[in-house]
């Protein structure tokens, strides 16, 4: 099955669907994380992010039961979020070694990214990590079993309202984000930039047959910001840790290329992300769903009468 709304079908039916498919996904990568984390909590954690980015979607609809598993599995995603955080680091370290070759072409950045290594390994190989995989699997697992109290209007009238609402509200987070990151730039701004882009790209996949608009354009955009994003929030988590007391990094002899790399790409990322963001979210979030609202209505209401004619017939 897929990541996508089907608007023949009752709203409660598919969302219980990709719920259930989603964390089933969730639950097969933490078992792989045991014996290769690396990849696996990275394909864990985006499993989650979809589970959420749909409980957001239609919270009006239900929001006790929303609300409550949206928690859930942000709660298990803080679970998983050190040992991905290391891996991310090298990556990270990886990419300015690439971006910037000159510079680092004497080895300046060797000495930092055997320290990243290590302290991969060292969180991998923990009994730390074993145990936040058994319990974010054994929160997975419990969630499933939650599914079916979740009760969504099915009439397509109600079922199209609950669906615009649920883009528009993240739309005025990304636009609220994108104000504040663009005049303070701060590091939490931008890291909430990411979450609502991250999130309104699922909701295009999610909505794809009632989305009113040309999509893969959008979709494409949204995704090229989103990984331009996470590229910054990297490089932010990395210049922290590069200012912290205990010098987790390593010595300022060891660090001072490090640190003038992740200055200039900061920069860089920065005015990449405000004028991206610009175009996505420039717009005003109820102007840009009005017209999902009215379609959503029409596929929906034109869906329940071709049932019924099948029904009779």
């Amino acid at each position: 099955m897929s990541f996508r709304i089907d608007p023949r079908l009752p709203l409660t039916g598919e969302v219980r669907r990709i719920l259930a498919e989603e964390i089933g996904k969730a639950l097969l990568h933490l078992e792989a994380a045991r014996s290769r984390p690396e990849q696996a909590l990275h394909k864990c954690r985006k499993r989650l992010k979809s589970v959420r980015a749909l409980l957001c979607l239609v919270r009006s609809g239900d929001e006790i039961f929303c609300t409550t598993e949206n928690q859930c599995y942000r709660n298990v995603a803080a679970l998983l979020a050190g040992p991905r955080e290391a891996t991310a680091l090298i990556e990270t370290i990886d990419r300015l070694a690439a971006s910037f070759a000159k510079e680092s072409a004497n080895g300046g950045l060797e000495a930092v990214r055997d320290r990243l290594i290590a302290r991969q390994h060292e969180l991998h190989e923990s009994a730390g990590l074993e145990a936040a995989v058994h319990a974010a699997a054994a929160a997975c697992a419990d969630g499933v079993k939650r599914i079916e109290s979740l009760a969504l209007p099915d009439q397509p009238e109600q079922a199209a309202d609950v669906l615009a609402e649920g883009a528009r509200s993240c739309l005025r987070r990304a636009r609220k984000a994108l104000d504040r990151a663009g005049s303070r730039g701060e590091a939490n701004d931008f890291h909430d930039l990411r979450k609502a882009a991250k999130t309104h790209g699922m909701h295009l996949s999610l909505l794809g047959r009632l989305w009113p608009t040309p999509i893969k354009a959008r979709r494409k955009a949204v995704d090229e910001l989103g990984e331009r994003l996470g590229d910054l929030h990297d490089v932010l988590v990395m210049r922290a840790l590069l200012l912290a007391d205990d010098q987790p990094l390593g010595a300022p002899e060891d660090t001072k290329l490090l640190g003038k790399l992740l200055k200039r790409s900061e920069k860089q990322l920065k005015k990449s992300c405000l004028a991206k963001a610009a175009d996505l979210f420039g717009d005003s979030p109820r102007r840009s769903t009005r017209k999902l609202a009215r379609k959503a209505r029409d596929d929906l209401a034109g869906a329940a009468v071709s049932g019924d004619a099948g029904a009779s017939g």
